[in-house]
């Protein structure tokens, strides 16, 4: 279920920026990304996924093993292979030791704050102005700047190698990532301040184009198809963010001939943002038999009956979601919040939702969501 945490104590001058937790996209993204960690010898529960709602084009890693992808630079790609190359690119800056190491009160912050702090360094950076970090001292923004610029290409070109090879080990084609670098090559033609965070913090050449096209070029090399399921997964994945952040674009995007499951996902996202109830449930039931074994249908319908107001009734479509999917620490944390809300006539429904609670807790150590129903939940116990 997508839910929305907007993040506080930003500087003045930054723009909100808003973190978008949704088990599916989740797990889409992991799956695919899942070869790529291998390849750079890590497992996928080492690495968090964070979406991060914003137009802007940009992904990063920070606090730790956490990506930060905005769903710009999602809503750009045509395809996983896009995003697998983003993703091998930023672990290539791990690998090359370019991040900033001994950040262990990040490493442990809520991804709220995560986000805040990197906005807030990347503000004075840009502005010269220290006190937007909070914290430090920082240069003048020219010189800043052209420190910056003399390693970030150097940092780049590393980074782009180390994907090239990874994704090569993976046996995954770098086409993805040089069809997405030839999409922003244009921008580095606009004024600063119309170019993405991206541009900005990822200075492209056409040199660096070109290194990754003649390794997708090199003779010898022979890569599988992009798997028409990964094809699917991010159709769907598009579609519903499109949903959610811009349902009034959706009938523009999908035509009334367009009778697709993304389409039809895409529709009814967005007539739950419109509170176009009826129509909302109409188009989620018929999903659920069409793919009567989806969890993440089961879990848009108990979202949207919990948020209509009819919590009784979403309690089975997140119980349905949760035993098609017990893995998911996000479904689970939703199933105990509608379950607090319905122990009005219920007591036990409180016992249920401190042990779906407790399990939560387990994937999602960093949740303030999990311990605030925890709390609510034991104080209506007394406790």
């Amino acid at each position: 279920t997508i839910s929305l945490f907007l993040v506080i104590g930003l500087p003045r001058f930054a723009q909100a920026q808003t973190v978008i937790r949704d088990s599916e996209i989740e797990a889409y993204l992991s799956e695919w990304f899942t070869p790529i960690f291998k390849a750079n010898d890590m497992q996928p529960n080492q690495v968090k996924i964070i979406l991060v709602q914003s137009n802007e084009i940009n992904a990063f890693v920070a606090g730790g093993s956490n990506i930060f992808f905005y769903t710009g630079l999602i809503d750009r790609t045509d395809n996983p292979d896009e995003l697998i190359g983003v993703m091998a690119h930023e672990l290539g800056h791990i690998s090359g030791g370019h991040l900033v190491r001994g950040r262990a009160a990040m490493e442990r912050a809520s991804y709220e704050s995560i986000i805040g702090t990197i906005i807030g360094v990347g503000a004075a950076v840009a502005t010269g102005n220290a006190g937007a970090a909070g914290a430090g001292s920082l240069a003048a923004n020219s010189v800043a700047e052209r420190r910056f610029l003399s390693k970030a290409r150097t940092f780049e070109s590393t980074a782009d190698q180390a994907a090239i090879k990874s994704m090569n080990r993976a046996n995954i084609s770098p086409e993805g990532l040089m069809t997405f670098l030839e999409k922003l090559e244009g921008e580095e033609f606009l004024p600063n301040s119309q170019q993405s965070e991206y541009i900005r913090s990822h200075p492209l050449t056409r040199n660096r184009i070109e290194s990754v096209q003649a390794a997708v070029e090199k003779p010898g090399q022979d890569y599988p198809p992009v798997s028409e399921k990964w094809t699917d997964q991010h159709a769907r994945m598009k579609a519903k963010l499109m949903g959610f952040i811009n349902p009034e674009q959706v009938a523009w995007k999908y035509d009334d001939s367009d009778q697709s499951v993304p389409a039809n996902y895409a529709r009814a996202v967005a007539y739950y943002r419109q509170n176009q109830i009826d129509k909302a449930l109409n188009k989620v039931n018929a999903l659920i038999s069409q793919e009567p074994n989806n969890p993440y249908f089961y879990e848009l319908k108990g979202q949207m009956l919990f948020e209509f107001g009819r919590i009784k009734e979403s309690l089975p479509a997140y119980q349905k979601a949760i035993d098609l999917l017990p893995q998911s620490g996000l479904i689970r944390t939703a199933l105990a919040h509608a379950q607090i809300e319905n122990a009005g006539d219920q007591p036990k429904l409180l016992n249920e939702a401190i042990e779906n609670l407790n399990r939560a807790a387990q994937d999602e150590p960093r949740s303030t969501e999990v311990q605030r129903l925890l709390a609510t939940a034991y104080g209506r116990q007394g406790k």
